[in-house]
């Protein structure tokens, strides 16, 4: 059976069918990539319109981010006999997105965060994946317009959708990472997780920290991270120490007046 080359449908509106089509995970990776593609191509232009020399000049230009998902929608208006040739063929390779994935996953680094820390990015995460059905409601009221060049709320809604799960991967992969903080016998030295009282000499005022990786610090909360530059002077540092710290805004002394091991 051949191609239909009655078929009337846009690319725009294929396109729509084919994300709907696809896991909630992958359509958030491909859309992007797709609406780049038709939008070279023309969102008005049929299917059976598009033929090799289009998909060659497209491949022409340097989409550093890959042109994976533009290979498989090209399979699919193929498969759908949208089209005469299998157009896919037709498509410089790029390096796959998966080796970089793979490549990001092995550069992940071991994170270590206190009970409560973990407790809270897990309360972040979860409210973050409660936005998810108001988002791909948003999308869904926006797309009814179908008119994809000129659609601002639906471009927001998308931006924000692609927003919202770079942060719920951020975070799945903190918390995968993660290592709660265990019990440690007394040490007189300063390590993760302790509490420390510092009296910066300069101005004469005490503060008290807990210290922390840097993915939970927050110094407004009392949380200081250990790779900061006070941290870094303050690690390691047993009670009464005298302890120069170099910061960006000049050097200063403060002693370590109490460490609580917690």
């Amino acid at each position: 059976m051949g191609y239909d080359c009655n078929h009337n449908s846009t690319l725009g509106e294929i396109a729509t069918g084919f994300l709907c089509d696809l896991p909630s995970g992958d359509r958030v990776k491909a859309q992007a990539e797709i609406y780049r593609f038709i939008r070279w191509i023309g969102l008005d232009r049929r299917a059976c319109d598009v033929d090799k020399s289009d998909v060659i000049g497209y491949s022409r230009q340097d989409f550093p981010s890959g042109v994976l998902w533009t290979k498989a929608f090209l399979s699919y208006i193929y498969d759908k006999k949208l089209v005469k040739s299998k157009l896919s063929s037709f498509i410089r390779s790029k390096k796959s997105p998966v080796a970089k994935t793979t490549t990001s996953l092995k550069q992940e680094r071991s994170v270590t965060l206190t009970t409560e820390g973990y407790m809270e990015f897990e309360k972040e995460l979860a409210h973050l994946k409660g936005q998810r059905p108001i988002i791909n409601e948003e999308i869904r009221n926006a797309a009814a317009d179908k008119d994809f060049r000129e659609n601002a709320p639906l471009d927001a809604a998308r931006e924000e959708q692609s927003h919202l799960e770079g942060k719920i991967q951020e975070l799945e992969s903190l918390l995968r990472q993660a290592k709660i903080m265990e019990e440690k016998q007394t040490n007189s030295c300063v390590q993760i997780g302790d509490v420390v009282l510092l009296h910066v000499l300069s101005c004469d005022k005490e503060f008290r920290y807990v210290m922390v990786d840097t993915r939970e610090a927050n110094p407004r909360k009392g949380m200081l991270s250990t790779t900061s530059p006070l941290g870094i002077a303050v690690m390691g540092k047993r009670k009464g120490e005298i302890i120069n710290v170099c910061a960006p805004g000049g050097s200063y002394p403060c002693r370590l007046e109490d460490i609580q091991h917690c």
